[in-house]
C-alpha cells in the first residue's frame, strides 16, 4: 500500500478532462495509487460510496 503523500507519475489513461475543465481519475489511476480517498471518485473501484458514506 502505498502512503498518501508518495508520488505517482501520470501516464496516458490515467485521467481526462471533464467538459467544466476538472481533472478525472480514471479506474486505471486510481488502482495505480492503492488506496480509497473516500471522497466519492467518479470511477472509484473500491467501491465507495459518498452518499451512504461507506465501501459495498
Amino acid at each position: 500500500m502505498l502512503c498518501m503523500k508518495e508520488h505517482i507519475p501520470l501516464e496516458e489513461g490515467d485521467y481526462y478532462l471533464s467538459v467544466e475543465g476538472y481533472r478525472v481519475f480514471t479506474e486505471q489511476y486510481l488502482l495505480k495509487r492503492g488506496y480509497c480517498c473516500e471522497s466519492g471518485c467518479r470511477h472509484c473501484p473500491y467501491g465507495y460510496n459518498a452518499k451512504i458514506n461507506r465501501r459495498n
